[in-house]
């Protein structure tokens, strides 16, 4: 999902606008399978591909559709420990 002033969701390819905030979308997930990458994005846990070390000691994701999403260093620490890298 990406921040904006409406946050957009994928959908297996699609698209489809939402009217909501991403906090609002991310108080609403399963935090167990969704994670807030960024000021900017919320990934689901289960459509990640390959996490990989990125700028400034942060990561890049890659879901399984070959988007990726660069993780913040903030929010790379709270990765790790979730997914205990």
């Amino acid at each position: 999902l990406e921040a904006g002033h409406v946050a957009q969701a994928w959908f297996d390819g699609q698209r489809p606008l939402l009217t909501r905030t991403l906090t609002s979308l991310e108080e609403r997930l399963d935090p167990q399978l969704f994670f807030r990458a960024s000021r900017s994005h919320l990934i689901n846990l289960r459509w990640v591909q390959a996490i990989e070390p990125w700028r400034n000691d942060g990561y890049r994701v890659t879901l399984r559709d070959g988007h990726q999403v660069e993780v913040s260093r903030r929010q790379a620490k709270l990765l790790r420990e979730k997914l205990e890298l």
